[in-house]
């Protein structure tokens, strides 16, 4: 489904909440859900959310509000859960994407955890050297690398770097032969798999920017082009076939194509494919009806697709590699916000809804009016004994399609002050954040053992005025 350009449309704001089931309970009401929230989350004596022993109101008191937090732990859990799946599974090295959440900090921990780091710009190859990853634990991506980028991730010794097109064929070549280095790429393959998913992050289809068409024969060519280059080493293929990837059928038709093209460029190049990268994408659940693919099954399921796909072929097994973001930094963390203003609206036949406002929106989280991405959400300052009320969770921007949470039972007696909590946006919140109506992106912090740090801190009017040259 496509995001209306206004916001949502109209026509189903009425009827929507007919899908939304009710809680039977008040006790289901104020559940948190282990399959949803972070490992460490529950709620306290007081009935107030707790994450890793820290209360949400003391969190937001010492932090503001709206505020990333957290289970340091739960992350790190998670990325060693992908280290050990994937290793069983053949993986040479789990890379962790950095595009979903990045700070120096998470940077240290999830190399801490054994991963590597894939990084898709400048900026990103900047933060992760700056935390003191090694280059060669480093991979970079990119549709349209700036030579500037390139030069960058050859001089820090960035282990690969993932040809998307012909032009990166060139740039890399020649820069790696200006420093006198000779560069371990990938070749992206597009391989015409759409995963199951949604449009906009489906990327393997072949109307799209990524990668060079294996349909057409353009995957083939780079190939033949990198091989006659003495500066690039062709170490692998690269596919990707979307995100928010619940089962590993998709991989089972990619995985045939893109070792039917390494039989290829075995038989009639002699180049043997040693790595075969396939991508991240692996689900979470934001509902708790959401049912995502255990990590270990997933990981064995695509390890026992590769090799029956070389062994049918009569090729070597290569080394793989992963990439997951999403699925290590965003159920890890929550998203709280303050209640300002509620205000019930009378819906056709009979029904209300109440909207509740809260101090952010759409600035720190895009993926509801960007994806129609669903959450869930709780009253999390205190417990409730009041009737559920279907409400929407709405921001606070000047933009009808400003909804943080489209439908949610929330608590009749809910009021201003109060505090809400949103699972599971780790993930592609704070890092699409924007200064929409100059407001200034939350901070992010981390809870272990009872203690809080600053992952990163809360912007200022004053770092936004700073560049202006006119204030």
């Amino acid at each position: 489904m496509r995001a209306h350009p206004a916001g949502p449309l109209h026509a189903d704001v009425a009827a929507s909440h007919e899908s939304v089931e009710r809680p039977a309970t008040v006790e289901e009401l104020n559940r948190l859900s282990p399959a949803v929230w972070p490992s460490s989350c529950r709620r306290n004596a007081d009935g107030a959310v707790e994450i890793a022993g820290v209360d949400v109101r003391d969190a937001v008191a010492a932090h503001g509000s709206p505020l990333f937090l957290f289970d340091e732990s739960d992350l790190r859990l998670r990325a060693r859960r992908y280290r050990d799946a994937y290793a069983g599974a053949g993986a040479s090295l789990v890379y962790y994407a950095a595009k979903a959440f990045l700070s120096t900090t998470v940077a240290r921990w999830v190399t801490e955890e054994g991963l590597g780091i894939d990084v898709a710009s400048g900026g990103e190859l900047a933060v992760a050297l700056r935390a003191g990853v090694p280059g060669e634990r480093l991979l970079m991506h990119g549709n349209n690398k700036s030579m500037a980028e390139i030069e960058a991730a050859i001089a820090a010794g960035v282990g690969r770097i993932v040809i998307d097109s012909f032009e990166d064929v060139v740039r890399i070549a020649d820069a790696a032969a200006r420093a006198g280095v000779v560069q371990a790429v990938l070749v992206r393959v597009t391989v015409g798999v759409e995963a199951h998913t949604h449009e906009f992050i489906a990327t393997a289809h072949e109307d799209q920017k990524f990668g060079l068409s294996l349909a057409s024969g353009a995957a083939d060519e780079a190939v033949r082009r990198i091989a006659k280059l003495p500066s690039l080493d062709l170490r692998g293929l690269h596919s990707h076939i979307g995100s928010q990837i619940f089962d590993a059928s998709g991989f089972q038709v990619a995985a045939a194509r893109v070792v039917s093209l390494a039989q290829r460029i075995w038989d009639e190049q002699a180049i043997e494919v040693e790595e075969l990268n396939l991508g991240g994408g692996m689900g979470i659940a934001y509902l708790e009806s959401d049912d995502p693919l255990d990590v270990a099954d997933m990981a064995f399921q695509i390890g026992d697709i590769v090799g029956k796909e070389c062994a049918a072929a009569g090729i070597p097994m290569p080394a793989l590699a992963f990439e997951p973001g999403r699925a290590i930094v965003g159920p890890a963390a929550v998203t709280l916000y303050e209640v300002g203003t509620v205000k019930p609206v009378d819906l056709d036949r009979g029904a209300v809804r109440t909207y509740v406002s809260v101090d952010g929106g759409m600035s720190d989280n895009i993926r509801t009016a960007l994806y129609d991405a669903e959450f869930t959400v709780v009253l999390a300052s205190r417990e409730s004994s009041a009737e559920p009320v279907l409400s929407r969770v709405v921001g606070k921007h000047c933009e009808s399609g400003d909804i943080v949470v489209r439908d949610a039972w929330l608590p009749a007696d809910l009021v201003p002050g109060d505090l809400l909590a949103v699972a599971a946006t780790g993930a592609y919140c704070r890092s699409m954040a924007s200064n929409y109506n100059y407001l200034p992106r939350p901070a992010v912090v981390a809870a272990r053992d009872g203690a809080v740090s600053v992952v990163l801190r809360r912007e200022t009017m004053d770092d936004l005025l700073a560049l202006d040259p006119g204030a």
